[in-house]
């Protein structure tokens, strides 16, 4: 057993590929469990599909392709914004239309430029993390580095902003600089993700293992750190399946943390379908965390 699992060890693109996955992982547990608290999981998606034309227009003038994701994601954040605010269009009807156009913006320039160029973007759809390179290694640790820290630094804040808007608003708080803060979190996750998972799978990572988290265990912060153990375990388990079994990676990362959330649905000790009747459920359990963090404010 343990020959087994030292011998991908041996090969450098499979130490890259580990690092990265353990990066992912991580961080997208922890921004993820936001966006599954405020039940915004389509706004993740959202994100992830409107990178696309930014990596292309990237790529088509010899930029750096993250960069340019990044800004195509906090622009689709934006557009989401200004339809919002401007017409009678709601929140979830904005995001399908700005998301669906952007993705198909982008799956035009990706074709176009294949059509001149012998090289294949569309590894960023379904993730390549078999092919990462020491450049982005390095990318996703700083961008992982600079997340979390973010999240240490504002964790009450953007914990009250998440759970109670107007609140957070009336209690003096910068609601629309939080809100402009932890959409730009969600592109910078989105963007360390794509080489691993792709822009299409993603939204698995964001969502899945906070999800999984908090049908185990009670407050926040504890469901991002066993969210993100469960997508670091998650992320390794799937590189793994990926080497012995020659699958692709993205797919299996995805599918063992959703074999994860189904067994955590189905057997969980407080939340389980079948260990934990309905009928004594009672309270969404994270609620009790944000009431004692007003009590503790007052």
């Amino acid at each position: 057993m343990l020959q087994a699992l030292l011998e991908p060890l041996q090969y450098e693109f499979m130490q890259r590929s580990l690092v990265i996955a353990v990066l992912v992982g991580l961080i997208c547990a922890v921004v993820g469990s936001y966006l599954m608290v405020q039940r915004l999981a389509l706004l993740g998606d959202a994100i992830s599909h409107s990178v696309l034309p930014g990596l292309a227009i990237a790529f088509m003038v010899g930029a750096n392709i993250f960069v340019g994701a990044f800004i195509a994601g906090v622009l689709s954040t934006m557009a989401i914004a200004w339809i919002r605010a401007r017409s009678p269009i709601k929140e979830d009807a904005a995001m399908g239309i700005v998301f669906s156009a952007f993705f198909a913006l982008g799956v035009t320039l990706i074709t176009l430029i294949q059509k001149d160029n012998k090289i294949d973007l569309n590894h960023f759809l379904f993730g390549n993390i078999l092919g990462v390179t020491q450049q982005e290694v390095l990318d996703t640790a700083l961008i992982s580095a600079f997340v979390l820290l973010v999240v240490v630094l504002l964790y009450k804040e953007l914990l009250f902003y998440t759970f109670d808007p107007l609140g957070a608003q009336a209690a003096g708080l910068p609601v629309n600089l939080l809100n402009f803060g932890l959409m730009v979190l969600i592109a910078l996750t989105i963007v360390a993700s794509m080489k691993t998972v792709g822009v299409i799978l993603v939204l698995a990572l964001l969502i899945t293992p906070g999800a999984t988290a908090y049908l185990l265990v009670q407050r926040l912060h504890n469901v991002m750190w066993l969210g993100a153990g469960i997508g670091v375990v998650a992320s390794v388990s799937g590189m793994y399946l990926s080497y012995f079994y020659n699958v692709p990676s993205g797919p299996a990362i995805v599918l063992v943390v959703s074999g994860l959330f189904l067994l955590a649905l189905l057997f969980s000790p407080t939340q389980g379908v079948f260990t934990y009747p309905a009928a004594q459920r009672g309270e969404p359990l994270l609620w009790r965390e944000l009431k004692g963090l007003l009590r503790g404010s007052g």
